[in-house]
């Protein structure tokens, strides 16, 4: 199936039921708790915990996605292993500094640890998306002052949209509570004017619709439509803290693999089957190449089996 086709369909689906999970192994049910059993964990989703704030653009919010002892813990990870953050360029795609985004951090290795496993496998349960489409968990601190300008999670420039696709959906893990300031703002949601905002939001918050940073909580949004195309109404950022600090976790998620399109982009050659070799010598590098080579958008499963990269040789 054609990958655009299948993102369209997935998104069609949770678009239209966002209170439902899916997995492909053993689900458990006990009252409106869905229990998704994998290889590394027992991911719990609640769907009368999930509230939809925005259609356009698509937008969902999960009180309570991660408890204080895995925010905490997501926190003492990075602590000491914060750097300056970057953007990317939309020329070239590289990393660059920018006084558009302020504040610091790092990410970490999939499925890290068992707390960080599990996180992941929750996110799966939730986006009705694959996890190897996702990038590694990011970890972000701000300080008073620091923020984000309003920004798109899409790409313009080829080289990222080479590493799986565009990125489809965003999920943003509050992992503190701020005293004031903070929130993510939504400046071109079609519901920013019909939110309720108090003396406690922000100048900054007010600008479009918002949410406050809520420890435990998480936000997730689409920025692309179910067409696939790429929706500017996903316009989003973070606002100065203004008192306290924020802690945050963000999940990319990706149009196709990001795991294999990565390992192809570092020149990692290797097969992704252990029958590889088996088919390879049976000639099915030339008679199913989609799926042994791959194509100009998807790695193949043997690679190095059939001898297409330089570290096979």
């Amino acid at each position: 199936m054609d990958s655009r086709v299948f993102l369209a369909f997935c998104i069609c689906f949770l678009s239209l039921v966002p209170d439902l999970a899916h997995s492909a192994t053993d689900k458990q049910t006990q009252g409106s708790v869905l229990r998704l059993t994998t290889g590394v964990s027992s991911a719990p989703f609640d769907p009368t915990r999930v509230t939809q704030i925005s259609w356009r653009p698509r937008a969902f919010l999960y009180k309570g996605f991660l408890s204080d002892e895995e925010c905490d813990h997501l926190i003492h990870l990075a602590k000491d292993k914060l750097e300056k953050s970057m953007v990317a360029d939309n020329n070239s795609g590289k990393s660059i500094e920018s006084e558009v985004r302020t504040s610091s951090g790092m990410f970490l290795r999939k499925a890290q640890d068992e707390v960080v496993a599990s996180v992941e496998a929750r996110i799966g349960a939730w986006t009705f998306l694959p996890e190897d489409n996702g990038e590694a968990i990011q970890i972000l601190h701000y300080e008073h002052g620091q923020k984000y300008e309003p920004h798109f999670d899409y790409f313009y420039d080829k080289i990222n949209q080479e590493l799986g696709g565009h990125r489809v959906a965003t999920v943003l893990m509050y992992l503190s509570d701020v005293k004031r300031g903070g929130e993510t703002v939504f400046p071109n949601s079609e519901a920013k004017d019909t939110q309720p905002q108090d003396g406690d939001w922000s100048d900054c918050a007010k600008n479009g619709y918002a949410v406050k940073p809520n420890k435990g909580d998480a936000l997730l949004f689409f920025s692309l439509h179910p067409n696939a195309t790429t929706d500017p109404l996903s316009l989003h950022g973070s606002c100065p803290v203004i008192e306290g600090e924020k802690w945050s976790a963000t999940k990319w998620i990706h149009v196709r693999s990001f795991e294999k399109a990565a390992r192809k982009a570092n020149g990692d050659c290797s097969d992704e089957n252990e029958n590889c070799a088996l088919w390879a010598a049976a000639g099915e590098c030339e008679s199913n190449p989609n799926y042994m080579v791959g194509s100009k958008n998807m790695g193949g499963f043997c690679r190095k089996s059939c001898k297409v990269c330089s570290s096979s040789s």
